[in-house]
């Protein structure tokens, strides 16, 4: 039996961090996992800057309201589902994803926690697990689950190699030139094709 993985944000909706960049007019905080492989150093720069302009969760809320998911992304999603079971494997925050996983049907997410204190200041995170991707696969395939997995990031090539198979979607020309034994895919009628033929093969 298949579980196909997905990352969410880049794949499926946008990113998140970017819109509220773009938002809150603070373009430090565009930088992504597509720029920083790694996943502390970037959340904790992501929160000295929160701090330093006064921001906190509610303002960040506000900008998710906001979003819908890339276009074409619950279509995929939906016929995705129907060949065999899908988990979204995501380093966001359960406070922010629940606007976004209403749009797209409420897929199964597995995501991390962020620290709030009572004024709403951002203090912290959780992460569910450490290298939660990768190792989220690696539980899945020990419970006897052959995974498929693609992802946009850095911190998605884990999961991606771990798995029978593994595709990177619209990801950076860096990422692609880095990996060039990882299959490349640029849209959503691409990576079905792709995951069908391994159901198929």
């Amino acid at each position: 039996m298949y579980m196909t993985c997905l990352d969410l944000e880049g794949v499926l909706v946008p990113e998140i961090w970017i819109a509220f960049a773009e938002a809150a007019g603070i373009p430090e905080l565009k930088k992504t996992t597509r720029d920083e492989p790694d996943y502390d150093k970037l959340m904790n720069y992501r929160l000295a800057i929160l701090k330093e302009h006064g921001l906190g969760l509610k303002e960040i809320q506000e900008t998710i309201e906001t979003l819908d998911p890339l276009p074409g992304a619950k279509e995929f999603l939906d016929e995705l589902r129907s060949y065999g079971q899908v988990v979204i494997i995501s380093d966001t925050f359960t406070q922010f994803a629940k606007p976004l996983m209403k749009k797209l049907g409420w897929p199964t997410l597995f995501c991390n926690e962020l620290i709030v204190a009572e004024d709403g200041e951002v203090t912290g995170f959780r992460m569910r697990l450490q290298d939660s991707k990768l190792n989220t696969v690696k539980a899945l395939q020990a419970a006897g689950l052959e995974t498929i997995a693609s992802g946009d990031s850095f911190n998605d090539l884990g999961m991606i190699r771990q798995s029978k198979a593994g595709f990177l979607f619209c990801t950076t020309d860096a990422i692609k030139e880095a990996n060039p034994d990882v299959p490349a895919l640029e849209t959503y009628d691409e990576l079905l094709a792709a995951i069908k033929a391994v159901y198929e093969g």
